[in-house]
């Protein structure tokens, strides 16, 4: 078969696809989801993220994809896993950084919008896990570029300058600038309507991509004999995804609520942002943005998509937003008693291992009532 005729037949096969799903989408109630989510997140999870590293991607079956996102996905097919890759751990981010709060960012299964319906307002929620996102794609394809992953890009030989006392130029500096690249051309094309969502949005978006840049460190390693580091080699390197977790949740924390203007333009009305607060320091471009209030997340709502915080463990020693108090909203907690076998009385034995015996402690456990 041509590629030509391989070429159509695709096409076609998409076709068929975007009308069966947006029959779902319409049948379901949901047709909401197309708009206001990039559905494509959910390659991030099930059973097309374990199928990654056996079978190639096909393009045409990512849900959700408008067509600049198709076309970038089939001229670099090879760094689409790493595009998923990032997502994931985006999503896993998140879920650390919210673990302790009343939304602890809870994906949902066999759903096209794999946060149901919490991102539909533009919320404070919202923004973090637009920025995460896109954050951890420009992150996961920096790192596969670094490590030779894909044949299309590789380090960073650009912004280097002159080295400092003690030290040289080496290894491989990551280009955190293909890496933004790809998550800006691939994240940001559904987000061109002249809505104040997806303002929100690309300001979001790049917000996560900017705190790469932010966070990039001097990595170094020692040459010489016995490790008398004679002679030192340097390369630009991206921090542990975690650094960038904690940057992202303090933008959370202090993020900037907006109120939306229409103004007229040569293309129509379009919906632009300002802070709603002149008192306050107008956010820049590294900052946050939200323009709708979150719902408090004490009880399951459907239409919210809050799931509740009913038997969510909570610490009962913590004032903060993971102490009993709050995380159980006022409704008071249980506790119960739970043994759990751990390793204890370790001992070093030369040379060279550890033998530990097995102890059964006994925790108290305190739930949300």
């Amino acid at each position: 078969m041509s590629a030509h005729v391989s070429f159509l037949l695709e096409m076609f096969c998409e076709t068929l696809r975007m009308i069966y799903l947006g029959c779902f989408l319409l049948l379901c109630g949901l047709t909401h989801v197309m708009a206001s989510y990039p559905i494509w997140w959910s390659l991030a999870v099930g059973h097309q993220y374990s199928s990654l590293g056996t079978q190639p991607i096909l393009c045409g079956s990512i849900p959700g994809l408008v067509p600049k996102q198709l076309r970038f996905c089939r001229n670099y097919v090879e760094i689409m896993p790493s595009v998923a890759e990032g997502v994931k751990i985006g999503i896993q981010e998140c879920q650390h950084q919210f673990r302790g709060r009343r939304w602890n960012c809870t994906t949902v299964n066999d759903n096209l919008a794999i946060f149901g319906p919490v991102l539909d307002k533009a919320t404070r929620e919202s923004a973090f896990v637009h920025a995460i996102a896109s954050a951890g794609v420009a992150f996961a394809v920096t790192r596969a570029c670094a490590e030779g992953s894909a044949t299309i890009c590789g380090c960073d030989t650009r912004h280097k300058g002159p080295p400092g006392e003690g030290w040289k130029w080496g290894g491989c500096s990551e280009d955190v600038e293909f890496g933004s690249m790809v998550s800006r051309e691939f994240a940001d094309a559904r987000e061109n309507r002249p809505d104040a969502r997806s303002a929100m949005n690309r300001h979001n978006n790049e917000a996560g991509r900017m705190s790469l840049n932010d966070n990039m460190f001097l990595k170094c390693k020692c040459h010489g004999l016995s490790g008398s580091c004679e002679v030192k080699t340097c390369w630009w390197s991206q921090p542990d995804f975690r650094v960038i977790g904690d940057y992202m949740k303090d933008k959370y924390d202090s993020a900037s609520e907006m109120v939306v203007e229409k103004h007229k333009e040569s293309r129509g009305w379009v919906e632009t942002l300002r802070p709603k607060y002149n008192y306050f320091k107008p956010p820049t471009e590294r900052d946050l943005v939200y323009y709708e209030s979150s719902p408090n997340f004490c009880d399951p709502n459907p239409e919210t998509g809050s799931f509740g915080t009913r038997d969510r463990i909570c610490n009962l020693t913590s004032h903060g937003i993971d102490g009993c108090d709050l995380l159980c909203c006022g409704r008071g907690h249980n506790t119960r008693t739970e043994k759990r076998k751990e390793k204890c009385h370790c001992i070093f034995h030369w040379c060279c291992y550890v033998s530990c015996q097995e102890c059964v402690r006994v925790y108290d456990v305190h739930t949300c009532k």
